[in-house]
Formats: C-alpha cells, sequence, structure tokens
C-alpha cells in the first residue's frame, strides 16, 4: 500500500466502527483526508483494533513521521550543562521520552483536531496509546492526581515512551499552590524517568496552553526545577525543554543562560 491506500483503508475501517458516521462521505483532497483520519482517531474509545488495522496504521504513522521529519537529540547543542533548548514538533523528537501535558482522564484529546500537544502525541503515537492509558487509569480506579506522572510506550512515536502529567488549571490569579503543583509536574517526571533508567526526556511547555499558566512564570519553574532536582540527586538525565511558539523560544533563551 502506499500513503493514499493506507490513508483511506483506515479512515473506512474506523467509519464501520461507528454506525453514527455511516453517512460521511470521504474526500477526495488529500489535506482533507488527513484531517477526517485524524478527527476519527481523536473521537476513537480506548478499545482494541485489529492486527490488520495496527500493521497499516503503524505503517502510516511512521511514513508520516518521516516525512515531517525526525530530530535526534544528538544534533542538539546544550545551552547550559545537561539541558538543551529545542524548538520543533515535539512528536518528532527522538530522545527516551517526551512529556505530554495530559488532562485527568489521562486518555488524550477527543476534540477532533484540536491544537493542544495531548492531542497531537494521541494522534501520531496511534490507538495503542489511548488504550494503554487507559488500562493505566482502570488499575488506578481514579483520576490523575494534579503534579503526578505515569509513562506508557511511544508506540509509533520517534521517542520510546511518553510521560504524562497532568498540570494545575489555571482561574484568575496565579496562586502559589499553582506554582508548587506545576514544579511536582516537572520533579514526578524526573523521578520517573530516573527510575526507568531513561538518559533523555524533552519537556514541553507544561500548562501553558488550554491549563493558562502564565509562559514566563511557566518557564521559571520548569528551569529551577530542573536545575534543583540535578544538583539534589546527581541526576545526569538530559532534559530538552521543547518550545513551539516563538514567544516561549524567546523566554527560554533569556532564562537559561542566568539561571
Amino acid at each position: 500500500m502506499n500513503q493514499t491506500e493506507r490513508r483511506l483503508f483506515l479512515i473506512k475501517n474506523l467509519i464501520s466502527e461507528q454506525t453514527q458516521y455511516q453517512n460521511i462521505v470521504i474526500p477526495e483532497d488529500e489535506t482533507e483526508q488527513k484531517m477526517l483520519l485524524r478527527s476519527l482517531f481523536n473521537i476513537r474509545m480506548p478499545i482494541p483494533a485489529s492486527e490488520d488495522f495496527l500493521a497499516v496504521q503503524d505503517a502510516y504513522l511512521q511514513k508520516e513521521t518521516k516525512y515531517k521529519g525526525i530530530t535526534e537529540i544528538s544534533i542538539l547543542n546544550p545551552i547550559a550543562e545537561g539541558m538543551y533548548l529545542w524548538q520543533g514538533d515535539i512528536t518528532t523528537l527522538r530522545c527516551d521520552a517526551i512529556v505530554n501535558a495530559a488532562n485527568s482522564r489521562l486518555l488524550g484529546c477527543f476534540c477532533p483536531n484540536h491544537g493542544c500537544i495531548d492531542n497531537a502525541i494521541h494522534t501520531f503515537a496511534g490507538v495503542q496509546l489511548r488504550l494503554a492509558c487507559a488500562e493505566l487509569m482502570k488499575r488506578q480506579g481514579h483520576e490523575e492526581e494534579t503534579g503526578k506522572a505515569k509513562i506508557t510506550p511511544a508506540f509509533n512515536l520517534p521517542c520510546c515512551y511518553v510521560i504524562h502529567t497532568v498540570g494545575p488549571i489555571i482561574r484568575g490569579w496565579l496562586t502559589q499552590k499553582d506554582k508548587e503543583l506545576l514544579a511536582s509536574c516537572y520533579r514526578s517526571c524526573l523521578e520517573l524517568a530516573d527510575r526507568n533508567n531513561l538518559k533523555s526526556i524533552a519537556f514541553c511547555c507544561i500548562c501553558t496552553g488550554e491549563f493558562h499558566f502564565p509562559n514566563d512564570k511557566a518557564a521559571q519553574i520548569a528551569i529551577q526545577t530542573v536545575k534543583d532536582y540535578k544538583a539534589q540527586t546527581h541526576s545526569e538525565i538530559e532534559v530538552i525543554f521543547n518550545v513551539f511558539k516563538e514567544t516561549d523560544y524567546n523566554i527560554y533563551q533569556n532564562l537559561l543562560p542566568t539561571n
């Protein structure tokens, strides 16, 4: 199969799973097909998929990521000892683990084609990730607590693992408790990475999107928490601060040399 054939196969199979979408007309335009496929991935519940489906899905997603271009941690230049600043799509980064800014259900974003990082990570990891998260949550028996972290395989992403953490949602004034919870997110991810003998971890800008944590304060907490953790534990884990927006890149670039 080529990519078009794989994409159509996946769309038809996903539509066939849900009777309410049987009348969807598959567009001929490639971009619209990709948007439809992503939407169908996003709304799919955490249920098993057939081996045939997974084989086609995995080949499709891995090829799409290759088209976007994979960035190896080995080509990055440290901006401080053991720390890197990289602007780009975290789903294309090859390192030991990337951090997902998750919600308390830990099942990913169900909003079709939403622009959050949770949506992107679940989309390009494949349907296996939502199922893995659902199994974690079933065993836990309650929603994920703010400031904690969980680890899963990364499936079709270039990294090896995804570490999921739930940050504080900011409503109104930023409080000291909010700051402590965000710091706890970073510490929990680092501790989990070290317990699993990971050598590198890439942090997104946790909480600065849908959860409305101020970007500059979040960056200060991220950098200071990582520095404190490495100093206290003598951890040699390499930390990548991943940013997507130019605003965040400038904030981190200004903060890292002076922290």
